[in-house]
C-alpha cells in the first residue's frame, strides 16, 4: 500500500501542511524540521501517487494564476501567447489557469490582482513583477503564509521568496549589446544611453550591464550620456529625447536603448539623416522592429524568446503542484538571441 503524506505527518510529529511544504521545497519550514520530514519519507518508501493526484486535483478544480502586466505592447503579446498554449495544455489534465493583466507597472494595481487571485483560491502564481518593496512583501505573504508558490517572468524581484525565475538575463543581454557596440566603433567613439524607469528591473538591468560591459571593453568609447524615458512604452517621448541628443552630440558613433522605445529613436535618427551615421542597438524582435533592422536603422537587435516567458512558468508551476517536482535551477534564463539584416 502505498505511504500517504499523513502518515508521514503522523511519524514526524508535525501537521500534513508541514509535510506538503517539506516535501516540496515551498514555504516556510525550519531546515533541521525539513531535513528529517525527508528522511523519514525516503525510508517510508514514500511515492508521490501522480495519477490519483490528478484525479483528486480535477476534482476540486485546482488554480494557477497567471498576471501579465503592460499589455499594450507587442512584445508581451508574445509572453501571452505562450501563456494561452500552456493554458490549453494543462487544462486538459484538469487544472484552472486564472488569467489576470494590467497596462502598466502599477504597484497597487499589480498586488490587488495578486490578492484577487488568492481569493479566487490559486495554488500558484505566474507574475511579471514590479521591483518594489510592497511588491517583494507581498510574493513572500503568499508562499510564507498563504503556502502559494510563486514564478516571476521577464523581470525578477531581488531577494524574494519566489520559487524561479523565467526569463532572459538582463545583465548579460546589456553586456552582449556591450560586446557589439564594441566591435562597431572604431577608437574614441561617442555613445549615448537611452534607459527607463525602474519600476521594471529588467531595463536598468539591462543598462547597467551595457555601460559595465563596455567600459570594461572599450575604454576609449566615450559614454557621453545616459538619458531615460519617464515611460518605457512611449515613442514620442524618446523620439523627443532622441533628436534632442543628436543635436547635442553631432558625433555621436553609437546608441543603445535598453526600453522597447527603439522605434522613437528611428525616427528622430531618420529625421536628422543620421540613420545610416550612427549605429542603433536595441532589444526584441518584434515585427516593426525587424523592418527597421532590416532596412538598416537598427544594426543588432538582441531577441529574449517572449513566448517562453509565458509558456514555462505555467508549466513550472503544474510540475511542482501536480506531479511534485522541483524547479530544475532558480534561474530559467531564455537564450539571447542576436539578429542583424543578414540573419532575418
Amino acid at each position: 500500500m502505498a505511504v500517504t503524506s499523513q502518515q508521514i505527518a503522523d511519524a514526524a510529529g508535525v501537521s500534513r501542511a508541514t509535510v506538503d511544504r517539506a516535501l516540496k521545497d515551498r514555504g516556510r519550514v525550519r531546515p533541521e524540521v525539513a531535513e528529517r520530514i525527508k528522511k523519514i519519507a525516503k525510508e517510508m518508501g514514500y511515492h508521490p501517487n501522480q495519477a490519483a493526484r490528478m484525479l483528486a486535483l480535477s476534482k476540486q478544480h485546482f488554480k494557477i494564476g497567471v498576471l501579465l502586466s503592460s499589455m499594450q505592447t507587442p512584445f508581451m503579446q508574445e509572453v501571452l501567447k505562450g501563456v494561452r498554449d500552456a493554458k490549453e495544455e494543462v487544462e486538459k489534465k484538469g487544472v484552472i489557469i486564472e488569467i489576470r493583466t494590467t497596462y502598466g507597472k502599477d504597484v497597487h494595481q499589480t498586488i490587488a490582482a495578486l490578492d484577487e487571485l488568492k481569493q479566487v483560491g490559486v495554488r500558484g502564481i505566474a507574475l511579471v513583477p514590479t521591483d518594489d518593496e510592497k511588491v517583494k512583501k507581498k510574493i513572500n505573504q503568499l508562499t510564507e503564509e498563504d503556502n502559494i508558490s510563486v514564478v516571476t517572468l521577464n523581470a525578477d524581484v531581488s531577494k524574494s521568496k519566489r520559487i524561479c525565475f523565467v526569463g532572459q538575463d538582463n545583465n548579460k543581454a546589456g553586456r552582449t549589446a556591450a560586446g557589439l557596440m564594441a566591435e562597431c566603433l572604431p577608437a574614441n567613439s561617442q555613445v549615448c544611453v537611452i534607459g527607463g524607469l525602474e519600476l521594471n528591473p529588467a531595463i536598468p538591468s539591462r543598462t547597467n550591464g551595457f555601460i559595465e560591459g563596455l567600459r570594461g571593453i572599450r575604454p576609449d568609447i566615450e559614454i557621453v550620456d545616459s538619458l531615460y524615458v519617464t515611460n518605457e512604452n512611449d515613442n514620442k517621448e524618446s523620439e523627443k529625447i532622441a533628436l534632442k541628443m543628436i543635436e547635442k552630440y553631432p558625433d555621436l558613433g553609437g546608441v543603445y536603448v535598453s526600453p522597447p522605445v527603439v522605434l522613437g529613436v528611428c525616427r528622430a535618427m531618420r529625421k536628422k539623416r543620421v540613420d545610416k551615421k550612427i549605429k542603433l542597438i536595441s532589444h526584441d524582435l518584434l515585427q516593426e522592429n525587424l523592418k527597421q533592422l532590416e532596412e538598416g536603422t537598427i544594426n543588432f537587435l538582441i531577441g529574449q524568446e517572449g513566448y517562453m516567458q509565458g509558456y514555462e512558468p505555467i508549466m513550472i508551476l503544474f510540475r511542482l503542484l501536480v506531479e511534485e517536482r522541483n524547479p530544475e535551477k532558480e534561474f530559467e534564463y531564455t537564450s539571447i538571441i542576436i539578429k542583424n539584416r543578414f540573419n532575418i
